[in-house]
């Protein structure tokens, strides 16, 4: 018993020397190997931070490389589409450039009058029944010259009554500040004798000019360097003392000393103020001629004359549409009314193709040209060549009819589906190029069922194409005993029809409604042929 009681107090004697908190400076074996474990784990870390760095810039090199690969794919792709776009370019370049040929040979646009264009067109024909010979000269002949007897009288009122307000116009102006006023024309349908819709509108132009010293340089979208094609058929009025050079002097670029004198220009033809050129309707700090102020000059003026004259009329006139400003009205005590159209305008040089203030508004026009743009219109010429045929074309010929019909029956479709792009001048320029195109003998009074179907099959095909070229712009063929200017001649063709490739809705309007039309032409011809009011 003592002796295990010995042997149990030994091991726990032992135990308590041993204990490493007891002796910690006599036993450091314990402490060293924590540091040391420490040590092999901050090494360990190390380690493995530089394998995480190693590894991230193997995955960035491998999304480097990868993006390289992307983009080279992207430009291989790329350049074929450019190299595809390039092509396409090429292709178009040579097929304007053969274009180009053959209108300089005097292929002027394709009228369809060959026998064999004229089979390929007329796809909206297919399952039309259209009028025959019979139906077509009784609607004509009970319809249409039944309702435009009066047109002749109308005109010679109308025609009257402008000269007399010109008259008084010029007697309340300043001769020495005002512009100078000349006498109106008729142009247009009612004196195209192809009017057929109610109201019967008059339209007259009256040319005017700047007072003394003063004149109208005019430039044309032709004239100069190439314009963009939405200036196409523009130009502009600058207004000039009639001793300044168009170049301009030396004087005005240099500084002349005291004892120095330009022998073109005196010390009085100085730079104009401002308040000057504005009197002389200009736009604001321009010498440009401003369409917006011309008008407002001219309803002043206008009312002023009617003033001067009324007591002479037992009738009213007033402006009749605020987006037409020279649209008058005369209104009679008995409730008839009478409109008619006085639009200022400008000579071109010595022609007869005018710069017209406000130019009648279709569907197609996008936003209104700035008020310093004026339009050329070729209304005189237009008349004259339509005059000038007659004379070859046998007795009672079927071109004016053939419009008149176009006419009336495109009125009535837009008065039932909505309007369309279409106007009365394009059915017109139809009718001139087909007039240039067929022989005189083919406008007999018995081919007016054919020559209606040539315009419409005509017309068809512009529509399709997009392109409907103007009559006397970039024609060669106009006949010389009108007198055109050369310079129009010579310029670029304008496409009345260009404004459909940037407006899809207004063009696909205008397609429904012209296939629309030929559905129902057989039925509004009969139908306004039986129902005469």
């Amino acid at each position: 018993m003592p002796v295990g009681i010995f042997r149990v107090c030994l091991v726990v004697i032992t135990a308590i020397i041993n204990h490493p908190l007891l002796f910690p400076k006599e036993n450091g074996t314990v402490p060293e190997n924590v540091e040391e474990i420490i040590q092999k784990m901050k090494e360990r870390e190390v380690s493995l931070r530089l394998e995480q760095l190693r590894l991230e810039q193997e995955i960035a090199d491998q999304e480097a490389a990868q993006k390289v690969l992307e983009n080279a794919a992207e430009v291989v792709e790329g350049s074929k589409e450019e190299k595809v776009r390039w092509d396409m370019w090429t292709a178009l370049s040579m097929v304007i450039e053969l274009w180009r040929q053959d209108f300089q040979e005097g292929n002027w646009q394709d009228t369809g009058g060959e026998e064999d264009d004229m089979a390929v067109l007329g796809k909206a024909f297919k399952g039309v029944s259209f009028p025959d010979k019979a139906v077509l000269a009784s609607f004509y002949e009970k319809r249409i010259l039944g309702t435009t007897g009066d047109v002749a009288r109308m005109r010679e009122m109308v025609e009257g009554f402008a000269d007399d307000l010109l008259e008084a116009l010029r007697s309340v102006c300043n001769r020495d500040a005002d512009m100078e006023v000349e006498d109106c024309m008729g142009v247009g349908s009612m004196y195209e004798n192809w009017r057929v819709r109610k109201p019967f509108v008059c339209d007259l132009i009256v040319p005017f000019a700047p007072p003394e010293p003063y004149c109208f340089r005019c430039q044309a979208w032709c004239s100069g360097d190439s314009s963009p094609p939405d200036e196409q058929g523009y130009g502009t009025i600058k207004v000039c003392r009639a001793d300044e050079d168009v170049t301009g002097c030396i004087c005005d670029k240099t500084k002349l000393g005291e004892d120095m004198l330009c022998l073109l220009h005196s010390q009085a033809n100085t730079t104009r103020p401002s308040s000057e050129m504005e009197d002389l309707l200009c736009f604001k700090n321009t010498q440009y001629l401003d369409a917006d102020q011309v008008m407002k000059w001219f309803q002043i003026a206008v009312t002023k004359a009617w003033n001067r004259i009324s007591h002479k009329y037992e009738c009213d006139l007033s402006f009749s549409l605020l987006d037409s400003p020279g649209a008058l009205k005369i209104k009679f005590r008995s409730g008839k009314s009478i409109a008619f159209n006085l639009t200022p305008v400008v000579q071109y040089e010595n022609s007869d193709v005018y710069f017209i203030s406000h130019f009648p508004r279709s569907s197609l026009a996008a936003d209104l040209p700035p008020s310093t743009r004026w339009f050329l219109t070729f209304a005189v010429y237009e008349r004259r060549f339509i005059q000038l045929v007659s004379k070859t074309l046998p007795a009672n010929a079927c071109h004016v009819s053939c419009l008149q019909i176009l006419s009336f029956v495109h009125g009535k479709q837009c008065s039932l589906t909505g309007p369309s792009g279409l106007s009365n001048y394009h059915l017109k320029t139809v009718m001139l190029h087909l007039l240039q195109a067929r022989p005189s003998q083919d406008w007999a009074p018995e081919k007016l069922e054919a020559r209606l179907q040539d315009m419409l099959k005509f017309l068809e095909k512009c529509l399709h194409e997009k392109k409907l070229y103007h009559f006397f712009i970039g024609n060669g063929k106009v006949p010389a005993e009108l007198g055109f200017p050369f310079v129009f001649q010579r310029a670029e063709p304008l496409n009345l029809f260009r404004p459909f490739v940037l407006q899809r809705d207004v063009y696909r309007k205008t397609v429904d409604t012209f296939h629309e039309m030929l559905r129902n032409m057989s039925a509004l011809i009969n139908e306004y042929t039986v129902h005469i009011p």
